[in-house]
């Protein structure tokens, strides 16, 4: 039978994965409310009293020819639906990062390859040479170190650093604590070499996040690169507004899939106070609980550029690899291509907050 929505992709992923691998996967900090209402909060969206958010279609519109592309950071993407950056992509098919990789040049969207890669940036870079990459770090305590790793995705084409401020240390993840879930074991990260070994550090070798990193170590990341920096995880008007006195170039406003801090808003919930806080001078995009076209929909209407996708892209390198993946994409571009022209929108730029209203329970 053959899988029709994003849902559909994550109960074969459930079957065919070890239940250590799923967890890991689908598991959010604490108990997970946060990870949970990522989702719940498409469908509807707290004020003083609980409100849904639903579509404004609007009719007797030309839609013949609905065009879903867009930029973000001045490079077109055919639809404005691109994949986050998870770690560990061989956890679930053995050519891991290079099929993401792939499918992602295929889409013509943009893939930000994990600072947790289990594949060589050089082997993601080379497998698929033409597609839109940026790359996500973490700052690592050995300050060369992350140095290093800046210059080398540079030098290979990689057109955006992503920098995840929401990991000062990693959350409360239980499932994992449960499963004694041990990564070191399987794994090596290719792509964290200590500056005077060319061996890969084993994982529990690493302390890889710098607990000690803040605002005015971005001005220490400009120096080194002159790749326009995001930062993912932004949730408050404060940091917005900190994020634009720092020159940043984007905010990705996410809550790391619920897997930091649980009992934080819900990504969407949000986006409308990051947007309204920068006030047109950067790109701001969302990740977290997008699983339909309308939802796409739904954030891009709030002021999001374009959406990432975590969790389902695993998903789908569990199905069929490459494959899986590309057939991921095209359904979700397919069902945002349907909610643009049922709801009259002949192009991105013309969806707005007008095609969305906050309705009573």
């Amino acid at each position: 039978m053959p899988l029709a929505c994003l849902t559909d992709f994550q109960a074969f992923a459930r079957e065919r994965l070890p239940k250590s691998t799923w967890d890991f996967i689908e598991g959010g900090a604490d108990d997970s409310f946060t990870r949970d209402d990522n989702i719940a909060a498409f469908k509807r969206k707290l004020f003083v009293a609980e409100h849904r958010i639903r579509l404004r279609p609007r009719y007797l519109k030309n839609v013949v020819n609905v065009d879903t592309r867009t930029t973000i950071q001045g490079e077109e993407i055919t639809a404005p639906i691109c994949i986050s950056p998870t770690g560990f992509h061989c956890l679930v098919w053995p050519d891991g990062e290079m099929s993401t990789a792939r499918a992602a040049q295929a889409a013509g969207v943009c893939y930000i390859t994990s600072t947790f890669a289990t594949c060589a940036l050089e082997d993601i870079a080379a497998t698929a040479p033409r597609g839109l990459r940026w790359f996500q770090l973490y700052v690592h305590p050995d300050r060369q170190l992350s140095k290093q790793l800046v210059q080398r995705v540079e030098s290979l084409g990689f057109k955006a650093l992503v920098i995840t401020v929401d990991v000062p240390k990693l959350g409360n993840r239980r499932h994992d604590i449960r499963n004694q879930l041990d990564l070191k074991l399987n794994l090596l990260l290719k792509d964290l070499h200590s500056p005077k070994e060319r061996t890969s550090m084993p994982y529990f070798q690493m302390s890889p996040i710098d607990s000690s990193i803040c605002w005015n170590d971005l001005s220490w990341l400009q120096s080194i690169t002159r790749l326009p920096i995001i930062l993912k995880g932004i949730l408050t008007k404060e940091d917005a507004e900190l994020a634009m006195k720092h020159n940043v170039h984007g905010i990705i406003v996410s809550n790391h899939g619920g897997r930091q801090l649980d009992d934080v808003l819900a990504s969407i919930d949000a986006l409308a106070e990051v947007v309204a806080a920068v006030k047109g001078t950067m790109e701001v995009y969302l990740d977290g609980g997008i699983r339909t076209g309308n939802d796409v929909l739904k954030a891009l209407a709030l002021g999001a550029k374009c959406v990432f996708l975590g969790r389902p892209i695993l998903w789908g390198l569990a199905y069929k690899g490459e494959d899986g993946v590309k057939e991921l994409l095209n359904i979700i571009k397919n069902e945002f291509h349907t909610s643009m022209a049922l709801t009259g929108c002949q192009s991105v730029a013309e969806i707005n907050q007008d095609m969305i209203q906050f309705s009573r329970l």
